[in-house]
């Protein structure tokens, strides 16, 4: 399985437009997914930015003739919005713990998360990321982050991670004290845009949203 990742911005005020021409071109676009075999397709969005995700078998490439379907589906919506990532390529992977991907998503919950970098902060947050991933020796983390992954386009940060709710425990003092000694370090090379951790700062941000999933 390979993982893809897209980003956009949507324009000053079409936030509705583009909920409404999505909508419009939903059903070509999951008839175009199932077409060519696409899983797990979804959307994200948190104040002014666009999220997506989606998977496809090993080695899939989209013909020239798909591409322009591609496009000519973009075409109708692509008023309301300009690219973050580049279109048709993934973004930066910065860090990935897939662990055991559940193919049943019936008891996963999803949470999906954005930040901005900080100015020349892209390769600290890459190393610092990289360090977790040495961390873990090879081995594979049986939950409950499983086909976690997080991407980087235009300094934006995008985390895409999907948890086990039947392995959750409630977090140890020293879990949560580990956690807020990660959290305030990063805090100084990124700015949170989702609400993940406004219990530690208080500030007030918006939650990212779902806003369509095709599978």
């Amino acid at each position: 399985m390979e993982r893809h990742s897209f980003a956009m911005e949507l324009k000053e005020g079409k936030k509705n437009d583009y909920r409404r021409k999505l909508g419009e071109i939903w059903p070509e676009l999951t008839a175009f997914l199932d077409q060519e075999k696409v899983h797990n397709f979804s959307i994200w969005n948190c104040d002014s930015l666009i999220f997506g995700y989606y998977e496809t078998d090993e080695n899939h490439e989209f013909s020239e003739e798909k591409k322009a379907q591609i496009q000519a589906l973009t075409a109708r919506i692509e008023d309301t919005f300009t690219w973050i990532s580049t279109p048709g390529e993934n973004m930066r992977l910065m860090y990935h713990n897939f662990g055991v991907v559940r193919e049943n998503k019936e008891l996963i919950r999803h949470r999906m998360f954005m930040t901005k970098l900080k100015p020349g902060c892209e390769e600290e947050y890459k190393a610092r990321h990289d360090g977790l991933v040495a961390a873990r020796e090879g081995k594979i983390d049986p939950g409950p982050d499983s086909n976690f992954s997080i991407w980087n386009a235009g300094g934006y940060i995008f985390g895409y991670d999907e948890i086990d709710t039947t392995m959750e425990t409630e977090e140890t003092p020293e879990a949560h004290e580990a956690t807020v000694a990660w959290e305030t370090r990063q805090l100084g090379i990124m700015d949170w845009i989702t609400n993940d951790c406004d219990w530690l700062t208080g500030e007030i941000h918006s939650a990212s949203v779902r806003l369509a999933w095709h599978n």
